[in-house]
């Protein structure tokens, strides 16, 4: 006949084991709630070293985007760009650049932050203008972008400052507000 203890032994592991993960499981609990990464704001992908290009149909070259980095979060689909520089070739060649880019779930707002510039190249040997500011929200599909901070507008000698801006890249119009004040600076006339 076996002894008490050897019959006790295995439902005491199993009562000690249970003790353990319940202990384990409330150690590593996240205060105020689950632990899924809905909940949490951390990337469920990264990338190094971007580089994206677009074609358009006829196969030219629209646009580039080189980047340091990218990431995605889940929890709102949302996705942050580090160092973001995008090549636009239209008519003229046109760059865009800032610290970081943030663009929501459906692409339908990008939020622009820190060193924001923007440098459309001049036509007909006509100067370089150039748009610098610190925060800018573009809508994409609308060719639309804003900002309501300083904004600085340099084009040639010719320098113009603001204290925000309004910008529709289909009807061609920028319009700055706040105090505005510039210098412009004009060609003498042939003779």
């Amino acid at each position: 006949m076996k002894s008490l203890g050897s019959r006790l032994f295995p439902l005491v592991l199993l009562v000690l084991l249970a003790a353990l993960s319940f202990w384990l499981e409330r150690a590593t609990r996240v205060e105020g709630g689950t632990r899924g990464g809905k909940v949490r704001h951390d990337p469920d992908y990264i990338v190094e070293q971007l580089r994206l290009r677009r074609f358009a149909p006829d196969g030219r070259l629209q646009h580039t985007l080189d980047a340091q980095s990218m990431r995605h979060f889940p929890d709102d689909d949302s996705t942050e760009v580090a160092q973001p520089r995008v090549q636009f070739r239209k008519e003229r060649v046109a760059e865009l650049a800032a610290d970081t880019a943030w663009l929501s779930r459906d692409g339908k707002e990008v939020r622009l932050s820190g060193n924001v510039s923007y440098r459309r190249r001049g036509a007909r040997g006509e100067p370089d203008t150039t748009i610098a500011t610190a925060e800018l929200l573009v809508l994409p599909e609308d060719e639309q972008a804003r900002s309501d901070t300083q904004v600085t507008i340099t084009q040639g000698n010719s320098v113009i400052v603001g204290t925000g801006v309004e910008a529709d890249n289909a009807r061609r119009i920028a319009v700055l507000h706040g105090r505005v004040h510039g210098t412009i600076h004009r060609k003498p006339p042939r003779s």
